[in-house]
């Protein structure tokens, strides 16, 4: 469903993202985790199609991102670390422009389908001005779920949430998986990862240096650990 071929992003002399491949198969939740500053957020804009590489290329659901950019839009839905809403609309507002700005069918009947996953009937006709942070990003992961994508691309998906809500989150997005979509998620909150994604892909310093299950990745740090935070602190800082 994805596929990332020698990607690569340069800034002037630096190189935020060096090299990378990557295949994330249909009903597969990829987990990419790495240090501040590694390239996570970097290689989710070129993913999204919000930058433009430098060279290598982004292939989503066959198509080409660079060569058929609103094709490969369609099937993606994207939710960002910052949920960014406008103060003035409603929630129900947001939701039917984002729905128009997909040319979506039905957009009433799938946001009553999508509201009650976060109980959000009460609030939905309020300001956003007025939401708390939580809400906000609730809002924002229905509105990439409302066309009905095949890939989802996310950034930090349960800051900001209560324990609660992020359950239901993972519940979402595992159940996401079991239809056939494709996840790529970047998170620091490591246990989410460890909880959700069947293969992980570390990068630092703009590199791939793990690809793999959490199995695989303890035969490479050589030993069993309690958590993969664990596990990542000792990869990243070559104990």
């Amino acid at each position: 469903m994805i596929r990332v071929d020698r990607l690569t992003k340069k800034f002037g002399k630096l190189t935020a993202v060096d090299d990378l491949n990557l295949t994330i198969n249909p009903g597969e939740i990829f987990g990419f985790i790495g240090p501040n500053g590694a390239g996570k957020t970097t290689t989710i804009k070129m993913l999204t199609g919000v930058i433009a590489p430098t060279s290598g290329q982004i292939e989503i659901g066959g198509f080409d991102l660079q060569k058929n950019p609103v094709a490969v839009k369609k099937l993606i839905g994207y939710i960002p670390d910052d949920p960014y809403v406008y103060p003035e609309l409603t929630g129900r507002e947001f939701l039917w422009l984002v729905g128009q700005l997909w040319e979506t069918k039905n957009i009433g009947q799938k946001i009553s389908r999508l509201l009650p996953i976060y109980q959000l009937e009460q609030i939905i006709d309020g300001p956003f001005r007025d939401y708390s942070r939580g809400s906000k990003q609730k809002l924002t992961i229905l509105a990439a779920l409302l066309h009905q994508p095949q890939v989802l691309v996310i950034d930090e998906p349960i800051i900001g949430l209560d324990p609660a809500s992020a359950q239901t989150t993972t519940k979402l997005f595992k159940d996401f998986a079991k239809q056939g979509g494709a996840i790529f998620v970047s998170t620091h909150t490591l246990s989410v990862a460890q909880d959700i994604c069947q293969r992980l892909g570390v990068i630092d310093q703009g590199k791939l240096i793990f690809e793999g299950t959490i199995k695989q990745l303890e035969k490479q740090v050589h030993g069993h650990h309690d958590n993969l935070e664990q596990l990542f602190l000792k990869l990243t800082r070559h104990e």
